[in-house]
């Protein structure tokens, strides 16, 4: 019943409105085949370009729940991304990591591995206790050459997840 009613209601719209939706779906499909070609350029010069590649198994559902996230994630396409990476990868023999999602790429140091643990970890609002910026990454081992050096944090996860390439083993939550 409801259904032709919906039926009836979409006949009655004037035809100028008709014509901007028809319009506006064009638009959509449009934009639609550009991003999916710009994917797939993207994947094939990332496969043709290295020998390896990490990317990390991000939990795209969960971020898409995120009211902060869920915008910029959706427009992404991180789980098309990921599809199209796996089987372009599986069909020239190039080896694809998927990291752990759990494996603390940003909350470890890529040269010294320590790893941040309670109030010292990274969040995307940064981090309060030490006066950080969500994009920063300083690690506080004395030992470490990089001792309060501030690092780009997306650098820093970036070489913990080329690490990973060459050492599976440590593919794992901590």
């Amino acid at each position: 019943m409801a259904r032709l009613d919906c039926r009836e209601a979409l006949k009655k719209l004037s035809k100028s409105y008709q014509k901007a939706r028809i319009k506006l779906q064009k638009l959509y499909e449009r934009a639609h085949r550009m991003q999916d070609d710009a994917m797939h350029k993207y994947t094939t010069h990332l496969v043709k370009e290295y020998d390896a590649i990490c990317i990390e198994d991000l939990d795209v559902k969960g971020m898409l729940m995120s009211h902060v996230a869920s915008k910029g994630v959706h427009r992404a396409l991180f789980g098309r991304f990921r599809s199209y990476l796996e089987y372009k990868c599986k069909s020239a023999g190039v080896k694809l990591v998927i990291a752990n999602r759990f494996y603390p790429s940003t909350q470890r140091c890529a040269v010294c591995g320590n790893i941040k643990k309670d109030d010292e970890k990274i969040t995307l609002s940064g981090n309060k206790k030490h006066g950080t910026k969500h994009n920063e990454y300083v690690c506080y081992n004395k030992k470490c050459p990089n001792y309060n050096k501030v690092v780009d944090r997306d650098m820093n996860a970036m070489m913990n997840l080329t690490f990973l390439i060459d050492h599976p083993r440590y593919n794992r939550a901590l």
